[in-house]
């Protein structure tokens, strides 16, 4: 395949609100051992692109500092060491950043097969969240079929994937949203008990059901004491964002006396073997439900990467419902 030289790409030209975000011209990227150049059709827009943009979430070493952390496309080019993968294959993939363009290069591990019967723009909302919720609610957290699950933010691209997994996992799933609508949204994924945060209190609900066994947040701040008290005993508490700020008062007695655990992660700045390993469980335990279709990305909206600003003002007025994608 005969490959530019140059490529469209959107850049963060300064710490700072959606505004920021201005097309430009960079090279194209050439894939080193172990990796592969993907000719992005579509990227995903997440929360961390957000934070990279005002300036609180730097890319790690070595990485492009163009925002963008997945990406649904062929590939077109393959770099030394790599054999499972071939030009013109579709695929979506875990980036370490640089979505945000014509093309990108990423870890051959972390490609996966785009899903039988689901298109590009589909498949480029799978990457970030499945990759979060799989090593956080199954990995890290342990959840396992009969149990209690309270996702928090239960409308959000985590939200409903995580609802989703939940259920075809055989777990009880609890949600809290901000809206009617979105309630009705987590519902119609599988949750059997919708909690709209604005009028009811989370912790009240699950008490009343037995407490959590195992708490999804990003919200953080005051959220976390009383994720605590929403538990059950032994339960688990995993944090993978703090939207609220990450610093509390916290009184560790009931989590002894309880005996509850607090965990967490964040996906980015982990190793290129550790998210292989998550890319290995997913292709083997996941995939398969989206090959069938018993879950899906829940899209939102679509916007052309030359308006990522607009992209961005959405997702940061949480007025959407799963996923917002950039057509490449």
């Amino acid at each position: 395949m005969s490959l530019p030289s140059s490529m469209t790409a959107i850049e963060i030209s300064e710490p700072g609100g959606p505004e920021v975000l201005r097309p430009v011209t960079r090279p194209v990227p050439v894939p080193g051992h172990g990796q592969v150049l993907i000719q992005v059709a579509y990227a995903g827009v997440n929360r961390p692109d957000a934070l990279q943009r005002a300036g609180s979430y730097a890319p790690p070493p070595g990485a492009s500092d163009l925002p963008g952390l997945e990406a649904a496309g062929t590939i077109a080019a393959v770099g030394p060491g790599v054999a499972e993968w071939s030009a013109g294959d579709a695929v979506c993939a875990l980036l370490p950043g640089g979505g945000y363009a014509a093309y990108a290069v990423t870890s051959a591990a972390h490609c996966l097969p785009v899903p039988r019967g689901m298109g590009l723009k589909a498949a480029a909302c799978l990457p970030e969240t499945y990759f979060t919720v799989w090593t956080n609610v199954f990995q890290r957290g342990g959840l396992t079929a009969g149990e209690r699950f309270l996702v928090h933010g239960g409308s959000s691209g985590i939200g409903t994937t995580a609802i989703q997994l939940g259920r075809i996992f055989g777990a009880r799933v609890f949600a809290t949203a901000g809206s009617d609508k979105k309630c009705r949204a987590c519902a119609e994924l599988g949750a059997e008990r919708t909690i709209n945060y604005r009028e009811e209190d989370f912790v009240a609900v699950m008490r009343s059901e037995g407490g959590a066994d195992l708490i999804l947040d990003m919200v953080g701040g005051g959220y976390i004491p009383r994720n605590i008290k929403a538990l059950a005993d032994d339960g688990r508490l995993v944090q993978i964002a703090f939207l609220s700020g990450p610093k509390v008062e916290l009184n560790f007695a009931e989590v002894m006396v309880r005996r509850l655990t607090i965990t967490g992660s964040t996906l980015r700045p982990q190793s290129d073997l550790a998210k292989a390993r998550i890319a290995e469980g997913l292709r083997a335990q996941v995939w398969p439900h989206l090959d069938s279709g018993r879950v899906a990305p829940v899209l939102d909206s679509e916007f052309p990467l030359e308006k990522a600003a607009e992209a961005h003002a959405r997702m940061e007025s949480s007025a959407h419902i799963g996923k917002i994608v950039l057509k490449v």
